[in-house]
């Protein structure tokens, strides 16, 4: 049976309803009108209130002003046959941030006029292709830094040496000019340093891990370092089963984006950084040289109320080279993206003024038991 049928029926009770219910995607009808007369449990959730509010409105109250959701239905109306638009920006009053989505809408019948709208948000997919990108971009620094270190590496050698040998031997006034060329030949092998982690294949060491334990001590780290008079809230699930993860490389991911968040607080009033763990169940992927799909269930969120990402970096934010720092070798965030991945998880950013949240994904540790799930006896 079609969504049209099945949706043409949800307001009896039905199996039809019973099944719509049951679809994680939302789901809203209206009439040709726009007034909407019912939806899906994913669309009160999706829109964040319930049936008999969302039932009291009509589609133009829901969804924001000048939405392409809208000339859909009336197309749709019009011609009383099905159509789609792909990657539409879902904005509403109902929820702040802009979410994308591929949008369904079909016509119920010739005669009642009513029309079903699907929609399939896509936040989750785009932002896993891009981290994949990314992800291509770090190997293309791997090659290039492996091509490169060691040829780069033997004369900054020879370099720094004869800086130093001028320190010594210089006039006064000139011994700044050969600190500056030793320091920034320091820099430039620091940077190479960092690019070659990305060429590190070797496999990890990895042992279940109470994530909590490593969140504690991030939080320790950066309240007495660069986290220093920032405060800190944290909402955890005692439940969570452990992480089957390598503790220090953890420990730096993390410590990584507090201190990212911490630097975009530098002019916020009452700056705090929020630190969330959940269990998230239902998300899957696949991961190369896998061949069953891996699920995240675990959800760590590092969030801050800093005045946000620019919105031209969003999309680039994992790349190598791409930062916002006067200073920065854009080469933070492209690091803890791979560390993440070699841990089979993911990470994604969202980012408006006044709330920036970074989200990791990880798989529990092999055999853990999940929330609520008992030994059986």
């Amino acid at each position: 049976m079609s969504i049209s049928a099945l949706a043409q029926d949800a307001t009896e009770p039905a199996p039809s309803t019973a099944v719509l219910q049951a679809l994680p995607q939302p789901i809203i009808v209206c009439t040709d009108a726009r007034q909407i007369v019912f939806v899906n449990y994913a669309a009160e959730a999706f829109f964040g209130a319930s049936l008999s509010v969302l039932t009291r409105q009509r589609l133009d109250d829901l969804i924001a002003f000048g939405s392409p959701i809208i000339s859909l239905v009336e197309t749709v109306a019009q011609r009383r046959a099905p159509m789609t638009e792909y990657r539409v920006r879902v904005g509403s009053s109902r929820f702040g941030d802009e979410r994308v989505a591929d949008v369904f809408a079909s016509p119920l019948s010739d005669s009642d006029g009513r029309i079903a709208l699907l929609i399939q948000e896509r936040t989750m997919a785009d932002k896993i292709d891009r981290q994949m990108v990314s992800r291509g971009a770090a190997r293309s620094v791997t090659g290039l830094a492996s091509m490169l270190a060691h040829e780069i590496k033997n004369p900054l050698s020879g370099i720094r040496g004869a800086a130093q040998l001028l320190e010594q031997t210089v006039a006064a006034d000139e011994i700044p000019l050969a600190r500056l060329i030793r320091e920034e030949t320091d820099r430039i092998v620091t940077l190479i340093d960092r690019v070659e982690v990305f060429g590190d294949e070797r496999p990890l060491e990895r042992e279940p891990i109470n994530i909590h334990v490593v969140l504690d001590r991030v939080k320790l780290l950066a309240r007495n370092g660069v986290a220093r008079g920032i405060g800190f809230s944290e909402e955890y699930d005692p439940s969570l089963p452990p992480v089957f993860g390598n503790r220090d490389q953890l420990i730096q991911v993390f410590l990584n984006l507090v201190k990212n968040a911490a630097e975009a607080l530098e002019r916020t009033q009452k700056p705090e950084i929020r630190i969330t763990t959940a269990f998230r169940p239902g998300i899957r992927i696949s991961v190369t040289g896998v061949s069953e799909r891996i699920s995240l269930p675990l959800e760590i969120v590092i969030e801050d109320n800093g005045p946000g990402v620019p919105a031209d970096i969003m999309p680039f934010l994992f790349d190598p080279f791409v930062t916002t720092k006067t200073n920065g070798s854009g080469l933070g965030l492209a690091l803890v993206a791979k560390v993440v991945g070699d841990h089979g998880g993911v990470i994604d950013c969202e980012s408006r003024p006044g709330r920036t949240r970074f989200r990791i994904l990880l798989p529990v540790a092999s055999g853990s038991l999940m929330p609520n799930e008992e030994i059986a006896k």
